[in-house]
This record gives C-alpha cells, structure tokens and sequence, in this order.
C-alpha cells in the first residue's frame, strides 16, 4: 500500500474544511472591512465600518482609530459567521457567481434588515450613489472572496480524498 505524503497532498497537516472557513471568513473581514475604511477615508462611503461600534458605544474611544481597529477586529468575527453560513449552504457550487450573488445578498440583508440595529448606519434613502455602488462592489468582492476560497478548498479536499481512496486500493 502507498500512503499520500506531505509532498503529495501539499499539507503537512489535516485540516477540515469548517477551520478553514472560519479562518477564510475572518481574515476576508478584516481585509474588506479595512478597505472600506479606506473608501470611507476616501469620500467614496459616506459611513466608517466603525458604525458597527458607535452605534451601540458613546464613548470617546470608539470614534478614534482605536474605534477603526477594533471595528475592523469585530468585522472579521463577524465574518466568520458569514463564511460559515456559506460552508453549510454554497460549498459545492464552483461558479464565482455564487460569491458575487452572497455578496448582494449580505450587503442587501445589512442595508434593509439590520438597518434598525444600526443607528450609525445611514439608511438607503440617505446613501449616495458613490456610497451605494462603493458598498455594493465591496459586498460583492468580500463575497466572492470568501465563496471562491471555501469553494476551493472543498474541491480541494476532495481531491485529496479520492487520492488517499485510490491509494488505499492499490
């Protein structure tokens, strides 16, 4: 019998593919989230990502950059909810279009549903176009991030599977 190897697989340890998402989910929170604030710091957004802060949090910390990083930080937790979401219901579709279809649903969940949470978050009347198109585009990226990588990794995985399957036989 020949056993798959390091070199074969390409890890050197197992992981499943729900850790995976969740690091998948956290990191492209943290990376979309931080360009939104550079979108923001840009006057392409209207609002910060630290409205998920301040709109719950009145003290003088949080509207500083110490309210950015900890935003940023809470998004990318966030995230991983959001990745995880996509793990149990979108994993096995391969088409890019499925990340770009979760992105506007998030980003159209957020605007309409969650908006009452969020006394910081302008409401879709009050957006402007920039402001729309902007978030919108960063949804969609953030969602194609995260649908393409998981999406990935489980075509990965069960090609290491049938591998390891093949080889078992043989």
């Amino acid at each position: 019998m020949s056993e798959l190897n390091e070199e074969q697989t390409g890890r050197d340890t197992p992981r499943s593919l729900i850790v995976d998402s969740m690091v998948i989910g956290f990191y492209s929170g943290v990376f979309w989230s931080f360009l939104a604030q550079v979108a923001y710091f840009l006057n392409f957004l209207d609002f910060s990502p630290k409205f998920l802060l301040t709109s719950w949090i009145t003290l003088e910390w949080a509207k500083g950059w110490l309210g950015v990083v900890i935003s940023i930080l809470l998004f990318g937790i966030l995230s991983i909810l959001a990745a995880l979401i996509y793990y149990a219901l979108l994993k096995k579709v391969t088409s890019i279009f499925a990340g770009l279809l979760y992105g506007v649903v998030l980003w159209l969940v957020l605007v309409f549903i969650f908006k009452p949470m969020f006394p910081d978050f302008p409401s879709y009347a009050e957006m402007t176009g920039n402001t729309i198109i902007t978030s919108i585009c960063l949804f969609i990226l953030f969602g194609v991030s995260i649908g393409y990588s998981i999406s990935y990794e489980h075509q990965e995985l069960e090609k290491i599977e049938k591998m390891e399957t093949e080889a078992k036989m043989t």
